[in-house]
């Protein structure tokens, strides 16, 4: 009887990438032939674009005045500077909201505005919610005695609450990088690549990344007047840039690169502690440190306390306070890992039927800054788009995940009308609503769902770069895919294919047995003289049906262990070697 995988276990599709023509391979036969193909899958195959991007710290600075508006915003940020006013940073507390509103401050407070003049507010999550809030303006503009508040990562679709602040006398600059909705709000200024009629280049910068540019804009337009480098602002925009998984292709690549060469100094001393509690290596930090690492811990602030204590963290000026603070982002990061387990088994128990075109669930226990969490952890398991919702007594918030073949952010503009507010991206958003008009809510969503994925083959989708031999791995392969680097989303670590890979050894791991540790030796029906380590998390449920011999997929990365260095293998998916496709 055939071995077939575990019933436990998921299956996916493995997608090879069409090999590179012949007649590129022969142009650039200079270049290594595995680099050339992951090059070549990620649309990179001119000469020039190849030297680019491998040289991406390199590129010309791009103008920020080309971001519609950034004229506006700069001549309004100048008047308040020179008339002494107040000038609020309102963020997210999310870390891409929270590094771009310790970089404004710092930025503002650098030209020569005082700590009384240029202030940061991060909005509860609990309280006040995702965005610019009427009441939190309200009282920004009485008790602050504000003047201008300029939003970060947030209000592209705050259209009342920027109409109130215009009543209160409060002017308004928006700087945001979400999905516009039907109508822009009344601002002085709005600054968003995302803008129809903008002509900046690179449309998909962080929340930070925009901040950074209005930044950079400012030194521009007052010459002289900066008291900072505007390079040690560069590591707060790779923490923000990855944590906020924008994709690091084009600028945003160019960003992330010199910022980690920033961030690897940890000048910062928030920084320095954040890198000892995460257990990370100063001068060695990757995009990857900061996705697993620090990003992490810094959303954790605002998830189950507030994002206040990460903010607080990353404008700390001494090591004594940032010790304090980096232990407490890091006792919040193991908390949020364990209500995310504990939320996402009951949400699990909630679904009743795994065929749905989409999951819908909520409880009253659910934690805002965890929704969103489980949210995603349902979306993996099943495959399709999650809403996770925060009941309240009257209304609730939810956080959704969804899958590429469907829009979620479009989707809930299709009932905008049963909704407070909402917003975000394609595979991510979220919103307030009424609970009478729930029903209706999943009602219609469903039909929605139901209507965009119908007759589509619901099954997750790996990207594989390359089919190679198991032998073709060594430390050389290894530096030459690290030009790749940093990788992330639309720029993923580069994922292989080897077929016939025999199995030396085996066992689980881990404190409940989910993880797979493999010995593998490559070759059909031999043995080779090397053998490679190999991890397979949450495939366990292997242990008992494992092959002799198997198709892999999976990533190649370095294992440090007591000093000690060696390649490993990530595995993503495994296959008995006869169920391949040729």
């Amino acid at each position: 009887m055939p071995i077939q995988r575990p019933d436990s276990l998921r299956p996916t599709k493995w997608q090879i990438a069409p090999a590179v023509p012949v007649h590129i391979r022969q142009s650039l036969s200079h270049i290594s032939p595995v680099l050339l193909q992951v090059l070549y899958n990620r649309g990179i195959v001119e000469p020039v674009d190849i030297q680019s991007f491998l040289d991406g710290r390199y590129l010309k600075k791009t103008d920020p005045f080309l971001l519609q508006d950034m004229d506006k915003a700069v001549a309004r940020i100048q008047q308040a500077i020179a008339n002494d006013e107040r000038i609020i940073i309102y963020g997210d507390f999310d870390a891409d909201g929270v590094t771009s509103t310790v970089l404004l401050v710092e930025a503002l407070r650098g030209l020569g505005m005082s700590r009384e003049q240029v202030q940061p507010y991060i909005p509860d999550r609990v309280d006040e919610g995702y965005g610019l809030n009427i009441e939190a303006l309200t009282k920004l503009r009485e008790k602050k005695e504000a003047d201008l508040v300029i939003s970060v990562d947030c209000g592209i679709r705050s259209v009342a609450e920027v109409e109130h602040a215009n009543k209160i006398g409060l002017d308004m600059i928006i700087t945001d990088h979400h999905s516009l909705g039907p109508e822009l709000p009344p601002a002085v200024a709005i600054v968003n690549p995302k803008r129809p009629s903008s002509q900046y280049p690179e449309k998909m910068l962080a929340g930070v990344g925009i901040a950074f540019k209005l930044a950079q804009a400012l030194c521009q337009a007052m010459p002289g007047h900066a008291n900072f480098d505007e390079t040690a602002l560069l590591d707060l925009v790779a923490i923000g840039t990855v944590a906020d998984l924008a994709p690091l292709i084009g600028e945003n690549r160019q960003l992330v690169i010199n910022g980690l060469a920033e961030l690897n100094k940890a000048k910062r001393p928030g920084v320095a502690s954040l890198i000892r509690v995460s257990k990370l290596k100063r001068g060695s930090l990757t995009a990857e440190s900061i996705g697993f690492g620090l990003g992490p811990r810094i959303n954790a602030a605002g998830r189950i306390d507030h994002a206040y204590s990460a903010a607080r963290l990353l404008a700390a000026n001494n090591s004594l306070l940032a010790d304090q603070l980096a232990a407490k982002l890091n006792d919040l990061n193991r908390k949020r890992q364990q209500f995310t387990a504990d939320l996402s088994a009951q949400a699990e128990a909630m679904v009743e039927d795994t065929d749905a075109p989409i999951i819908i669930a909520g409880a009253d226990n659910f934690l805002s800054g965890v929704v969103g969490l489980v949210a995603s952890r349902l979306a993996d398991t099943h495959y399709r788009p999650a809403i996770i919702l925060e009941m309240g007594a009257e209304e609730s918030r939810a956080s959704c995940r969804s899958i590429p073949e469907f829009h979620i952010t479009e989707a809930l503009d299709e009932v905008a009308d049963l909704l407070a507010r909402h917003g975000g991206h394609a595979q991510a958003a979220g919103f307030t609503i009424l609970n009478e008009n729930l029903p209706e809510f999943k009602r219609r969503m469903t039909e929605i769902a139901a209507a965009k994925l119908d007759g589509l083959d619901l099954q997750p989708t790996i990207s594989v770069d390359m089919a190679i031999d198991l032998a073709e791995i060594d430390w050389a392969l290894h530096e030459t895919l690290a030009q790749l680097e940093p990788t992330g989303y639309a720029n993923a670590t580069p994922v292989f294919m080897s077929r016939n890979v025999e199995v030396a050894s085996h066992r689980v791991v881990g404190k409940d047995s989910s993880h797979l540790q493999l010995r593998l030796n490559s070759g059909a029906g031999g043995y080779s003289s090397q053998q490679m380590a190999a991890i397979a998390f949450r495939q366990g449920a292997w242990a008992n049906h494992m092959p002799q011999f198997v198709d892999l997929v999976y990533t190649v990365n370095v294992n440090e262990w007591n000093g000690r260095r060696s390649l490993q293998l990530m595995v993503q998916d495994i296959r008995p070697a006869k169920m391949s496709d040729d």
